[in-house]
């Protein structure tokens, strides 16, 4: 019980700090995030409310319209197009079975706090999946994929549920929000989808935010964080609303990047910058050899996106892989610094046909801070 205050008042006391966000410019620091402090929230259990049979529209595409609602249920929504418009989800926000994540998450050079943007402004509903948070706690690489258990876990504390159709988004437009769908897809949940444009496109386009400094939303954010704590501790979290089923063949390992080298079975494609592929600048973060991966070619991912930030149509997208000599017809590969960027290739791979596409989770980190690795400059 003592233990139980003692966390509650802390977490509190944070909850105040960042609260001042509201009305002062914030002094941001890295150390929001120290995994180690996380440990120090409040924990709650959540019951997720039960959804009814609802009609969605069915445009899960292109623009919406917003006046027009066909009776569509939530499985007759196509997981073939990887994202959705502000339109459509603005049609269709207050629908019972669908959830919406904030999943904003920022380089650390940016200065910038997702959790604390997340409560000045956020899409209303919407719930905040910290991805520096919801990762695996065995390894020193920045948000790994986190274990089956941990993150079933920390869906279940944020109150979802395997039924849910989940649109996720991020404070850039499209960042952040793509490595979240890749997660959930390498975990067995394929009704996900991206907000083209995210967060900027939707405040553009007039919609209303909401803004909160503690609530609902915050204490299940914080018994996310703590499920993933637990499950790493050898403690059980319960109840479990969101199960499971590994799809191995959605995530690679280094061991797989250095066997595809010589065997040359993938294609692999890095999502960073030219200069940081080239070797031509040094890596952000330190310790890190500069280059890339031998045999692997380069399509910043900033390429695949227009000026507002929303994913390329399918005939502009095909046109940047075969500029660069990539083949749709054999199987492929992504990477990038430290495994987000590295998903919006394969969220417009998706977007073309491409839904196998595996992502090297431990990307240009794990690749050129490793000793004993192969790296190619040009």
């Amino acid at each position: 019980m003592a233990s139980n205050i003692l966390t509650r008042t802390l977490f509190s006391t944070r909850l105040l700090r960042s609260s001042s966000f509201l009305t002062q410019k914030p002094q941001l620091s890295n150390s929001f995030f120290n995994r180690r402090s996380i440990c120090l929230q409040a924990g709650a259990v959540y019951i997720a409310q039960k959804a009814k049979a609802v009609h969605w529209t069915p445009c899960a595409m292109a623009s919406a319209s917003i006046g027009t609602r066909a009776a569509y249920s939530t499985q007759s929504i196509s997981t073939n197009e990887p994202v959705v418009s502000v339109d459509w989800l603005h049609a269709n926000l207050k629908q019972p079975d669908l959830k919406v994540l904030d999943a904003s998450w920022y380089m650390p050079d940016e200065q910038r706090n997702p959790i604390q943007e997340y409560q000045v402004a956020h899409i209303p509903g919407a719930l905040f999946f910290d991805v520096d948070g919801i990762s695996d706690r065995t390894t020193k690489l920045p948000h790994m994929l986190p274990s089956e258990e941990a993150f079933a876990g920390a869906c279940s504390a944020l109150g979802l549920e395997n039924k849910d159709g989940l649109v996720v988004y991020d404070g850039k437009g499209l960042f952040s929000a793509a490595r979240v769908w890749w997660m959930f897809r390498v975990f067995g949940h394929d009704r996900i989808w991206v907000l083209d444009g995210g967060l900027p496109r939707w405040r553009a386009s007039g919609y209303d935010v909401e803004s909160s400094a503690s609530g609902d939303a915050i204490l299940k954010a914080s018994a996310a964080s703590e499920a993933i704590e637990k499950v790493y501790h050898g403690q059980s979290v319960s109840p479990i609303t969101f199960h499971t089923k590994f799809q191995p063949h959605l995530v690679w390992t280094l061991e797989q990047v250095k066997g595809n080298i010589e065997e040359k079975t993938h294609q692999h494609i890095d999502a960073r910058s030219k200069p940081r592929f080239d070797g031509a600048v040094p890596e952000p973060r330190k310790g890190i050899r500069s280059g890339h991966v031998p045999g692997s070619k380069c399509i910043p991912f900033a390429q695949l996106l227009d000026a507002s930030q929303t994913l390329l149509p399918a005939d502009e997208l095909k046109k940047r892989f075969e500029q660069e000599g990539i083949s749709l017809e054999s199987p492929l590969v992504t990477s990038c610094g430290t495994g987000v960027t590295a998903c919006i290739l394969a969220l417009g791979l998706h977007r073309l046909g491409k839904s196998d596409v595996a992502v090297y989770d431990g990307s240009w980190t794990e690749w050129g801070g490793h000793p004993e690795t192969p790296v190619e400059t040009s």
